[in-house]
């Protein structure tokens, strides 16, 4: 699969044009195995939410489903700490 190196949606292998953008995609294409799931990520930005933030800030424009899993999970870790703490 191939995504868009402007916006980072998924892009067909012959468009010359992203739909969502209108970037030129000339030979920019960023082509990402996604043959798991990023639900490791997921739990892993879960789990330690300023790893999942860096990868996030890191993976957001060549790997975005992973990089998307890691940041929600990051944000979903924060805020239940926020709350346990603040409950305490």
């Amino acid at each position: 699969m191939a995504y868009c190196p402007s916006c980072g949606e998924s892009v067909r292998d012959n468009q010359d044009v992203c739909l969502a953008c209108g970037a030129e995609l000339k030979e920019e294409k960023v082509v990402v195995n996604e043959s798991g799931s990023q639900f490791g990520w997921g739990v892993l930005g879960f789990l330690i939410p300023i790893v999942g933030l860096i990868l996030f800030l890191v993976w957001k424009d060549k790997k975005p489903s992973a990089s998307k899993a890691a940041g929600i999970g990051a944000l979903i870790g924060f805020v239940l700490n926020i709350i346990f703490i603040s409950s305490l």
